[in-house]
């Protein structure tokens, strides 16, 4: 028999586009159109409603960049359509291959009650399936005219992403606003089509099933008149019946599909769009949910559910009534899908607290497991606090992106810094907003890594990013593939149900330990430096805020703010979001994520600065308040975690001229700063040993180009280091003595742009501080500060939530080559067995490690990442004035570094008052040069309001630990509960603990 494989496919594939789907619809008339733009924000529903609207000719331009109008359609169906199904079909001048990222719109009755959103691939709204002639029409639409910012050339400059910098010219042009007659049988033609045609192209060319799906096809086509579809649409689909209805094999793999809709809670458009996008998605959903008995929907964002309910509540009414039916699934049990790398490890507890919170208020439910299928890479910290926090398992599938690596697993078990374990899965599809296209399924098949001992994987299906969810069309799909031969089966299954099953077939699973790093989009870790300072500092107040009222309401009886620091904590929440902390969304969204962390920090510090004089009562004595539990060297001296009069100055640190350069020394370090302003020498007292490479010299400024193949703010790719130019030219060097701290100021200008820095030792300390402030108005390119380090490091060690990562410094395999651009929070240390060197910083996140080998030996090379300068999304990203603190800590240990970097980023305050201030809590041996690495993260109420003291402390050395709690206030007992405060079943109790390395442990103490 000749092969007419080509003939029967191409015959198929353009009926199916030109001539079936076409006839989907067959009659239709044209609605009458009204408009209303709106001039500035968008306005509440019941308001655009009441709107004067013009009259509207369809194929008329309309929408300028972040715009909102107004659509009223009216119309008549006609009698002749009495009994057929009808539907209005509307296109705003949609490209369907941008779903998510142009217009789209919400479409409300003439009441105010939504029907479902109108997009791309989503351009119908059900008028009735029996609609009587005559009967009269009238929708609205709030469309909003979002600006494609992704397009063919994805990574071009644009100032259309800020509504103060983009274009008022119309951006879209209608053409389509109708009634038409929807032809169910056609339809199901198209899906019987397009599920056959795709499957074909994944089985084996001249196996059996193929070819017979071939002549079945070829035989439907035979029956199919092409001038008369609709009559002729059901001779075509029973030729094909038998081919549909042939089981799939009992070894296929099987796929657990959730409808999904990835809606990024920030990026390519501000929050205030996402709210809009939420609304219309979920309104999609639930009629999507009314109209197939099967389908399921999971929905993540604890914060998504909120913006609902606050803003269109008649969408979720429908919400919560499909949850309570089960059909609606409340997923992933946090606030927003944030970022897991730089958010402290209290941030990432919240994030679990307030998303647990509002399910379990809201529904009556939990979350069994973590749903983050987009960020960009995941701590080794998160298995503990997941697991802390009572989750089962969780689910991503951004690994996948990796440049280099393909990751060896699907469902595995993922072990932290601190050895605990999470059943974690990852889509062998490869993507979070699946279609069921017949190469996705196949992908799952072929993909799947565990294939010799388990059979299932997880489908997240719908369109995603910017929302859209799941379509008809793929509820449609979804049933032809429950049990299709040659097909992996399809089933709509809640998460749970799916990990349930895995974990019980795969009992043996495989062990990943560590980071999961994604070795892609490695300079979203210093993009938008504003937002990542904006973040450190938000965070350090609220913690302060926190103990400090904790303090107050438990010694003078003062209110506890519950309220506004919940709203506090909500608000730094929806910042960590992984396309706004990561510094990857529109100027917009920085421009206003500055100004909200901004109103963090001072909100915050107002709750501490009146709680603090609460404590500190009237008077004239200077008592210092420390935010801490370390006890390590504090210049004003302090309480840990309480107040205490400020210590008599200290000895003064030596400041010396040589060379040109200056010397400054204390008890602890000598340092050598040489004519450029570079660090030549620094060396501990204790040792003997000098932390700088021989003749090498550290804080050296180097500005590198920067311009990555694709995903601009994104990504920072290998080859940026070819180019490189060290800035050793300074317009003015000078040093003075200041209350005993030697201080170096220098300036320099480079390319476009300029720093001042300030280089200063202190009395007592061990950390060189130096402090830069940067003009920076440079394109396209990467600052970094050097530090070539005379260590013969291993690995260096940075800090993660509750505890820090080891990282091999050498590239012996290319895992450790794609590392080259690795996160850290506070600080970094590198160390042989008996000396080390740390940096430390206020503010930033990134930073990269080479072993360099001379005669002298092999040193340690560590450079801290400090601005970028990328021009997408944000054409200005960084252009500003920055100020960066950072620290060199000679003879460095685990404890001291972490001492360092808490010092710095959580100084102490001078108050003048009449109290000192004894802490709430004390650990016994809490960390400090020679304790036992015992660190307090947290003092706080409890958040069910009842008063009672919570308090969580961690292991930060990486060894085992034991502590007490000493308690300064009458309690009822001690017990541990979870990281979210639920109750432990057989919790330990008792005032003495024990944690094992990087552990973390919170007790509440009740009052």
């Amino acid at each position: 028999m000749h092969d007419e494989t080509s003939l029967t496919v191409g015959r198929g594939t353009r009926v199916l586009t030109e001539r079936v789907r076409p006839a989907i619809y067959s009659a239709s008339t044209p609605l009458t159109v009204g408009a209303h733009t709106l001039p500035g924000e968008p306005i509440a529903v019941a308001d655009g409603l009441a709107l004067d609207f013009a009259p509207f000719e369809v194929g008329t331009s309309w929408g300028p960049a972040w715009g909102t109008t107004w659509f009223r359609l009216t119309g008549e169906v006609p009698d002749a359509w009495s009994a057929r199904r009808v539907e209005a079909r509307i296109d705003l001048g949609f490209d369907i291959t941008m779903t998510g990222f142009q217009c789209e719109a919400l479409v409300y009755r003439a009441d105010g009650t939504p029907v479902k959103s109108i997009n791309p691939r989503n351009q119908w709204v059900p008028i009735s399936d029996a609609a009587a002639g005559g009967e009269p029409i009238e929708l609205y639409l709030e469309a909003a005219s979002n600006p494609v910012l992704l397009d063919d050339h994805p990574f071009l400059p644009t100032q259309q992403g800020d509504i103060e910098t983009s274009s008022p010219e119309p951006l879209y042009r209608t053409r389509r606003m109708e009634l038409a007659v929807f032809e169910p049988e056609v339809f199901e033609l198209s899906l019987d089509l397009a599920v056959l045609l795709d499957l074909q192209a994944q089985l084996p060319p001249t196996g059996p099933r193929r070819l017979r799906i071939l002549q079945a096809l070829d035989n439907a086509l035979d029956r199919l008149d092409l001038q008369n579809i609709v009559e002729t649409a059901s001779d075509a689909r029973a030729e094909l019946r038998d081919v549909l209805d042939s089981p799939a094999e009992a070894s296929s793999h099987r796929i657990a599909a959730i409808g999904h809709a990835h809606i990024d809670s920030a990026w390519l458009w501000p929050v205030r769009e996402t709210i809009r996008k939420v609304s219309r998605t979920t309104s999609s959903m639930t009629e999507l949910i009314d109209s197939d008995p099967d389908f399921l929907y999971g929905m993540s964002s604890a914060q998504q559910y909120e913006w609902i309910k606050q803003h269109r509540p008649e969408v979720y009414e429908r919400v919560t009534d499909a949850v309570a039916k089960g059909r609606f699934l409340p997923l992933g049990g946090m606030w927003v899908e944030s970022d897991t790398v730089m958010p402290t490890g209290e941030s990432i507890a919240r994030q679990f607290a307030y998303g647990q919170r509002f399910f379990e208020t809201e529904f009556g439910i939990r979350s069994k497991g973590v749903w983050l299928p987009d960020s960009f890479g995941y701590s080794p910290a998160l298995p503990q606090l997941m697991r802390r926090a009572g989750f089962e398992w969780f689910f991503t599938q951004k690994i996948s992106w990796n440049q280099r690596n393909v990751f060896p697993h699907h469902s595995f078990l993922w072990e932290g810094i601190d050895g605990s374990r999470m059943f974690t899965h990852f889509p062998p599809m490869d993507t979070y907003s699946s279609e069921l296209s017949g190469a996705e399924v196949a992908r799952s098949s072929r993909q799947f890594t565990e294939s010799r001992v388990a059979t299932q994987s997880i489908a997240p299906v719908g369109w995603g990013d910017g929302g859209g969810g799941t379509t008809r069309e793929m509820t449609g799909t979804a049933r032809r593939l429950a049990n299709l031969e040659g097909s992996a089966r399809v089933q709509w299954r809640h998460p749970d149900e799916f990990f349930d099953a895995a974990k019980a077939e795969l009992t043996d699973p495989a062990v990943w330990v560590g980071e999961l790093y994604l070795e892609l989009h490695r300079g979203t870790l210093t993009s938008q430096h504003a937002t990542k300072a904006g973040n450190r500092r938000a965070e350090q107040a609220l913690i302060e805020a926190e103990l400090w009222a904790a303090t107050a309401a438990v010694r003078d009886g003062a209110a506890y703010p519950y309220d506004e620091l919940d709203r506090l904590w909500k608000l730094l929440l929806l910042q960590q979001f992984h396309d706004i902390l990561p510094g990857t969304s529109i100027a917009w969204v920085h421009r206003e994520a500055a100004a909200t962390f901004a109103a963090i920090v001072a909100d915050a510090q107002a709750i501490s600065h009146a709680a603090r004089h609460t404590l500190a009562g009237d008077g004239d004595r200077k008592l210092v308040f420390s935010p801490t539990s370390i006890s390590g060297p504090v210049p004003l001296g302090a309480a840990s975690l309480g107040a205490a009069p400020a210590a008599a100055s200290g000895p003064f640190v030596s400041l010396t001229e040589r060379d040109g350069g200056f010397v400054l020394q204390n008890e602890l370090v000598t340092v050598t700063i040489s004519t450029e302003g570079l660090v030549t020498s620094a060396i501990d007292a204790r040792s003997g040993r000098d932390a700088i490479a021989p003749g090498q010299a550290a804080n050296l400024i180097q500005l590198h180009q920067d311009f990555p193949n694709k995903w601009d703010a994104w990504d920072i790719d290998s080859f940026y280091r070819n180019r490189v130019a060290e800035l050793r030219d300074t317009d003015s060097l000078a040093g003075k003595v200041v209350d005993g701290t030697a201080e170096i100021t220098l300036e320099r200008r480079f390319s476009a742009s300029s720093l001042r820095q300030t280089i200063s030792l202190a009395p007592r300390s061990r950390t060189v501080m130096l402090r830069t402030e940067i003009d920076w108005n440079e394109t396209e390119k990467l600052l970094k500060l050097a530090f070539p380090l005379d260590v013969q490091a291993a690995n260096t060690e940075a800090e993660t939530q509750f505890g820090f990562q080891a990282r091999p410094t050498h590239v012996n395999t290319s895992w450790e080559a794609a590392k080259f651009e690795t996160s850290m929070h506070r600080f970094v240390l590198v160390r042989e067995p008996d000396f080390g060197v740390a940096l430390v910083n206020d503010s930033i996140y990134g930073y990269d490690t080479t072993r360099d080998s001379t005669d002298a030996g092999v040193s340690t090379t560590v450079r801290l990442s400090l601005l970028r300068a990328p021009r997408f999304p944000d054409p200005a990203t960084d252009h500003g004035t920055h100020v960066i603190t950072t620290g060199l800590v000679i003879g460095a240990t685990p404890e001291s570094a972490t001492a360092a970097g808490i010092e710095l980023n959580a100084p102490a305050t001078l108050v003048t008052g009449a109290n000192d201030v004894a802490p709430l809590v004390c650990v016994t041996g809490s960390a400090s040069a020679s304790g036992d690495g015992i660190v307090v993260s947290s003092v706080k109420l409890a958040d069910d309001r009842s008063g009672d003291v919570v308090v969580r402390v961690y292991e930060s050395r990486g060894r085992r630990a034991t502590g007490a709690l000493n308690v300064g206030f009458a309690h009822n007992g001690i017990r541990e509960v979870s990281l979210i405060e639920d109750e432990i079943p057989d919790a330990r109790t008792g005032t003495e603990f024990s944690l094992t390395p990087f552990e973390v442990r919170t007790f509440r103490i009740a009052r």
